[in-house]
């Protein structure tokens, strides 16, 4: 669903571009789609970290797991990781929201806040200090939790039989996969970024 919810916020609006001669978006829209895919990767990792919870409990806690992980919790932590990043991002967000704005030419062939808050005619150091800090929030708990549990079950594959880590590595190969595909797409954004800014 939330693979869904980004391609939809990002493919829509480029192939409209692509097949239009002004390449133009409406700020409307632009702001959109800023929501849109910045809550997307926020719950991307967030729900990439749940996963990552959900394969420690199953490696190093087997014959708890039912009990631990019981409808009731694994719903809410699906209602959290969809409410958390929107919620908090919308936050983040009213300060890019009350900003206006001297151009309309932004760098990328889709809307990023940086993008937009760079195009403000106002003094924009408060959104910038602002947009650091909440990139360690967005996905600080995130990484303490992917790292923890992946720590506890290198420990198990390091100590453990054989077969405990045979079923180790069956369980985490999919999730190792997910996270390096997630983590190379975000580096080459980031990376396409800074080329941009040059």
């Amino acid at each position: 669903a939330n693979n869904l919810y980004g391609s939809t916020a990002l493919l829509s609006s480029l192939l409209n571009n692509l097949l239009s001669y002004s390449y133009e978006v409406s700020l409307t829209c632009c702001k959109l789609q800023i929501y849109c895919i910045h809550t997307y990767a926020i719950i991307e990792f967030t729900i990439l970290a749940v996963m990552c919870y959900d394969r420690y409990l199953a490696i190093c806690q087997p014959l708890h797991y039912h009990r631990i992980m019981s409808i009731t919790k694994v719903c809410s932590l699906v209602a959290f990781s969809w409410l958390y990043p929107l919620v908090a991002f919308a936050l983040f967000f009213t300060l890019t929201l009350r900003l206006t704005f001297c151009s309309r030419v932004i760098e990328r062939v889709y809307c990023i806040n940086y993008s937009l808050v760079k195009l403000s005619c106002t003094e924009t150091s408060m959104e910038s200090t602002v947009g650091l800090l909440s990139v360690g929030v967005y996905t600080f708990p995130q990484l303490i939790i992917t790292v923890y549990s992946y720590a506890k079950i290198l420990k198990v594959c390091f100590f453990g039989s054989k077969e405990s880590r045979t079923k180790a590595m069956k369980t985490c190969t999919p999730h190792i996969v997910a996270i390096i595909n997630y983590s190379l797409g975000c580096f080459f954004e980031k990376i396409g970024r800074a080329s941009c800014r040059e």
